[in-house]
């Protein structure tokens, strides 16, 4: 145990502020001077010093300012009280007593002369003149700024050294690592707070125990892996997962994101990777963790400074000479993370360096319910919460997206002062993130209002009414974000998607173009964002996905993004043939929309006029005008079927025990 005395908490004693004191006294000696005399003026000491004969002598100092001595008997007079004592103590003050300036030497010795001329010999005051050096002047002018410019030289320093090494490290630290040992104390988070990736989180557990206990995997003859890289969407949970690495293992754990290697001086990237592999190796079995690896591992020779000493791709070349060259790195494995690893360089991705690439995909229905449960915890909600429902109202969210969804809802149910957070409140949350904002003040003309009405109720009609078409959870005319009016949808997720899956989808976004002009007998630029949909799902399903019969089963989809872009893969007649086929579909779709509203014409006014009145209807509105929904979905079901099983094994524990 550390007996040393440290201090108070919180305080941190350091030698430059003996310095900065005597500093200041140093500054204020000179400038405050040692001096008791009080100024005056020539007229003054003449009136009522020299002619009342109370002058005991006076000092010229460098033939231009007069000290002037008073005789000390006279110093216990009423008007010499101020002078008769020192500053500092109760000390009689021997003088100077006061001082002025003097214009000329010369002047000032004849005036004296002139006004004792008819004094007494002995009477006659000394004129003494005097030269004195200004030592703390002339000191203070070499010294001031050779202080700043030393002063300025260390901030320079610290700051080109990104403040490493402390007070002595400065620019000789420069070379040294970025990374951070981290302490198994400091991180909170376990393979218990990771949840939705069952299958990451197996492999990544798996090389943990590798570390803890190696023995149960070698004696096989197996081989501790090099490197693991899991790569994902933004948000999926990358960091996360090392976050509970770090938790979890019993090694050393260096964290450092991929820029730490970048700095402007030419050699200090791979100056700072040998740096970080000793101090692994001197630590091993050690996990060093590399966050946003793409900085560094972007694939070489495609930098448009062709030729120049490029020093990311030096900083590159000695990573993969640390983690696969002709030195030993037995017991240092290294983790990266990216959603960008299709740049990265080939030599970095292939086995023997990383030899594991674990996939961080967006999570899916049974995933997001595993997340929601664990953000829900410190969460004070209502029992109407159901998870089930969250999960599916988030189809394509990430784990960050949800810890969002659960933090804004929070936010949202404290803001209208509410004991806990509702069903009513997620769903605003998730509106929120992705509609964006309310904005009520937005000025719409009345026609404008109908139009929107309509248009979204057409697309509500054309959506319930098609098998395959997302069905339909929320219809507003409110304006959010950069839309005048939107539609939520709870769309099934689906590995695969047939060719009457992608037309009804097509089908249900014409719907809103399809009741302007059945309506109104005219159409509007608000179909803008459902265009561009359409047009983009017509294309991939004629050139990638080969699902016209017309173009056939071709794709000119290129997975490596290696494909230039101002060519085309094919030729004139075969553009000409797919722009066709895709003006076909869309077309055809439209049609089947406008047969739809047509049938349900008497429906679909129903339907904008209750929009028009509340602004927000919801699927149970739907149900009253068109009746239930003849199909069902499968997430639905599925997420019904797992709640069903839990119970069983619950209540068949019970029965147990």
């Amino acid at each position: 145990m550390n007996k040393k005395n440290k201090g108070p908490k919180g305080f941190k004693f350091k030698i430059y502020w003996i310095y900065a004191f005597i500093f200041i006294v140093f500054l204020g000696v000179q400038f405050t001077g040692v001096d008791t005399a009080k100024e005056t003026n020539q007229k003054e000491f003449e009136q009522r010093m020299l002619q009342t004969r109370k002058v005991d002598k006076v000092i010229v100092v460098n033939d231009k300012k007069a000290y002037v001595y008073i005789k000390e008997q006279h110093l216990s007079e009423e008007e010499f009280r101020e002078v008769s004592k020192k500053l500092i103590g109760d000390l009689p003050n021997e003088g100077p007593h006061y001082y002025f300036e003097v214009g000329s030497f010369e002047d000032f010795k004849k005036d004296l002369k002139e006004a004792q001329k008819d004094w007494e010999k002995e009477e006659r005051i000394t004129l003494i003149p005097d030269t004195r050096k200004d030592v703390f002047g002339d000191i203070l002018s070499w010294v001031l700024p050779l202080l700043f410019f030393v002063a300025i030289w260390i901030f320079i320093m610290k700051r080109m050294s990104g403040g490493a090494g402390g007070a002595g490290g400065q620019i000789f630290s420069i070379g040294k690592t970025q990374g951070k040992l981290v302490d198994k104390s400091d991180i909170k988070i376990t393979f218990k707070d990771v949840a939705g990736l069952e299958g990451a989180k197996e492999e990544i557990t798996e090389i943990v125990e590798f570390l803890k206990a190696p023995d149960k995997y070698t004696k096989l003859g197996g081989k501790i892996p090099r490197g693991a890289m899991l790569i994902g969407p933004p948000g999926t949970g990358k960091t996360l997962l090392a976050k509970a690495v770090a938790g979890e293992a019993k090694v050393p754990f260096f964290s450092l994101s991929g820029s730490d290697f970048v700095e402007m001086f030419v050699g200090v990237g791979a100056s700072r990777v040998r740096d970080l592999f000793k101090q692994a190796k001197e630590k091993s079995p050690a996990i060093i963790f590399i966050d946003e690896i793409d900085a560094i591992g972007r694939a070489r020779g495609k930098n448009a400074m062709t030729g120049s000493n490029d020093e990311r791709e030096n900083t590159l070349n000695q990573l993969l000479t640390e983690m696969d060259g002709f030195g030993t790195n037995s017991g240092v494995i290294v983790m990266a993370a990216t959603n960008r690893a299709d740049i990265l360089d080939k030599a970095l991705t292939r086995a023997g360096r990383f030899d594991r690439q674990i996939f961080v995909d967006l999570p899916d229905l049974i995933e997001r319910k595993a997340i929601f449960n664990v953000h829900l915890k410190p969460i004070k909600v209502t029992k109407e919460v159901d998870v089930n429902f969250l999960a599916r109202q988030t189809p394509g969210f990430s784990g960050a997206d949800i810890a969002n969804v659960c933090n804004e809802a929070a936010l949202i149910a404290a803001r209208k002062s509410k004991k806990g957070v509702g069903k009513q409140d997620f769903l605003d949350a998730v509106d929120r993130i992705v509609g964006g904002l309310e904005k009520k003040s937005k000025i719409i003309s009345p026609n404008e209002k109908k139009t929107i009405a309509f248009h979204e109720a057409g697309h509500a009609t054309v959506s319930w009414m098609l098998e395959y078409a997302s069905p339909l959870i929320k219809v507003t005319i409110v304006p959010r974000g950069r839309s005048l009016g939107a539609a939520w949808y709870l769309p099934e997720e689906r590995q695969l998607t047939t060719t009457q899956q992608m037309l009804d989808e097509i089908c249900s976004a014409m719907g809103g173009r399809a009741a302007e002009e059945l309506f109104f007998n005219k159409i509007s630029t608000g179909a803008l964002s459902d265009l561009e949909k359409v047009t983009k799902q017509a294309y991939a399903m004629v050139s990638i996905y080969g699902l016209s019969s017309k173009v056939g089963n071709i794709s000119y989809y290129d997975s490596s993004g290696q494909q230039a872009g101002f060519t085309k893969p094919y030729s004139e007649n075969r553009a000409e043939l797919i722009d066709k086929e895709v003006s076909e579909i869309l077309e055809t779709q439209y049609k089947r929309a406008k047969e739809i509203l047509k049938k349900n014409k008497s429906k679909v006014e129903k339907l904008s006029k209750q929009l028009l009145e509340k602004e927000v209807i919801f699927k149970d509105d739907l149900i009253k005008i068109f009746g239930e929904r003849k199909w069902k979905s499968y997430d639905e079901e599925k997420l019904l079927s797992i709640d069903q099983e839990k119970k069983k094994k619950t209540n068949s524990s019970h029965s147990e025990s």
